[in-house]
């Protein structure tokens, strides 16, 4: 969380690569091109295209085919569907009187920037590490249209005690207003108690009737049952130094929320993410074909 995330930056590659190539996205990330520059973009698909032989051992084309076979089997289904499932959850928190959007490491995500016009009345706090915010701020500097008005930035250490204080302090926070979380992309980094930690945190501070979404590795991910696409992943995580930290069954998942005060409203499994998420785009261009990824599920839990 104290540097550029390497994780984070292939993960804005993936969306913007997807929303390039596809007239039919899952994920219509119209601002992920922009969060990379020309350089990173070029850098990250080389990368990924020469890594072919690693995550598709099987595969025969050019460079460009290549490339485009891992994004869309290793590195977009999960940045993709999480995003959907989130989004789309957020527009019906905001339906029922969500007034506050908390994005919880908010790296690159683009939401802020790109809001829909349902979203106009929501207060927006991207919550970072410093470092993250700073380098985020650099990026977003150059888009057409500005930082909007209802978006704040909230600089965080998120492994620090008390780094609620920033959220509590900033500008238009409300915490007796019904609010949206999404915590995408962190239970994997975090150890059981760290994530549980942050979790307690912001049940604590919000009212009852606050949303938490957020994306999660299944209790097969550490074992030799874990599809392949996962393994591959441990893999490179380990390397990039942001190694894979904690995986939940169903139950030990359902026992950390009620000790959050949090109840599973929604809970998504890989094949009924493909089936809700990603069909509508299978049907329309069956020449790429996206699966979700093996092992993530994704949740959205409520207070009570």
């Amino acid at each position: 969380m104290k540097n550029r995330s390497l994780t984070a930056l292939v993960s804005a590659f993936a969306r913007a690569y997807h929303a390039e190539h596809n007239q039919h996205p899952v994920f219509n990330d119209s601002l992920a091109r922009a969060m990379l520059t020309d350089e990173e973009y070029r850098n990250i698909g080389f990368n990924m295209s020469q890594g072919t032989g690693f995550f598709l051992p099987e595969f025969r084309g050019s460079q460009e085919e290549g490339l485009r076979a891992v994004v869309d089997w290793q590195l977009s289904p999960t940045p993709l569907g999480r995003a959907a499932f989130t989004e789309q959850a957020l527009h019906n928190a905001v339906m029922l009187g969500a007034g506050q959007y908390l994005i919880v490491a908010a790296g690159y995500d683009t939401f802020a920037y790109r809001q829909p016009e349902w979203a106009n009345h929501l207060q927006i706090y991207e919550i970072d590490h410093p470092a993250t915010a700073e380098d985020k701020r650099r990026r977003t500097a150059v888009l057409p249209n500005g930082k909007p008005a209802n978006v704040h930035e909230v600089p965080a250490d998120l492994t620090e005690a008390g780094w609620e204080k920033q959220l509590l302090a900033a500008p238009e926070f409300d915490p007796s207003r019904i609010s949206f979380s999404s915590l995408l992309g962190i239970s994997y980094y975090l150890t059981k108690t760290e994530f549980k930690q942050l979790l307690s945190v912001l049940a604590d501070r919000l009212p009852a009737g606050s949303s938490f979404a957020f994306d999660y590795p299944d209790g097969l991910t550490f074992t030799a049952e874990a599809g392949e696409r996962t393994q591959k992943q441990l893999i490179i995580a380990a390397r990039s130094g942001e190694p894979m930290k904690a995986s939940y069954t169903y139950p030990e998942l359902e026992q950390l929320l009620e000790d959050c005060g949090l109840l599973i409203y929604r809970h998504l499994t890989p094949p009924e993410i493909t089936r809700e998420l990603f069909q509508a785009y299978n049907d329309k261009q069956p020449e790429h074909p996206l699966s979700a990824f093996d092992n993530v599920n994704y949740c959205l839990a409520v207070k009570r």
